[in-house]
């Protein structure tokens, strides 16, 4: 099966996110073409500082994700804190406060399901740091959609449970560094 031009790219991070995501977000070109749409476990109740804090450091816009939101290239989405995000077949953003996932709202494993639906083989789902195993059954349904699957190097994480997770359930991802992820993604 040939792949497709990619046309969005999910991440999921959990414990060690903000200093993976700090080594990949930052160095994308302003014209980067794809959104991006990002679910990080935070606590309910806490405000996320998550779009503030990548705002200052990036080159593309940084927002926290809206309901029915239109998703637009070179524009990073993290999902609201005690929501889940979704994108649905229109390529809008959805929230959800259905039931938490493996204990996480926002939950990994429900952005990469609906993203796999939505995108198909036009998607890169990335699993990075995390000290569960959400992301793994929604990567598996990215490749089952013919996306790509990419992990973080599980002994190069903060936290090794959730990339590990990844590549028990998906033992075709891609296994990558941070900085090859950062690469991989400027040449998209």
């Amino acid at each position: 099966m040939t792949q497709v031009h990619p046309e969005a790219v999910v991440i999921g991070a959990s414990a060690g996110a903000v200093e993976a995501l700090s080594t990949i977000l930052p160095v994308l070109p302003k014209e980067f073409p794809l959104p991006i749409v990002v679910v990080v476990h935070v606590p309910p109740g806490k405000r996320s500082v998550m779009a503030a804090l990548f705002q200052d450091k990036c080159q593309v816009c940084v927002r926290e994700a809206e309901d029915k939101e239109r998703l637009a290239g070179g524009t990073i989405y993290f999902a609201p804190p005690d929501y889940h995000l979704l994108i649905e077949a229109d390529r809008s953003l959805a929230l959800s406060s259905d039931e938490p996932v493996l204990f996480s709202r926002p939950a990994i494993d429900v952005l990469f399901e609906s993203a796999a639906d939505a995108y198909g083989r036009a998607l890169i789902a990335i699993v990075l740091t995390g000290a569960n195993s959400d992301g793994a059954n929604g990567l598996q349904a990215v490749i089952e959609a013919g996306g790509r699957a990419i992990v973080q190097t599980p002994g190069a994480a903060f936290a090794s449970a959730m990339p590990e997770a990844a590549l028990q359930a998906c033992p075709t991802a891609r296994v990558m560094s941070l900085e090859a992820i950062a690469t991989f993604l400027k040449e998209v």
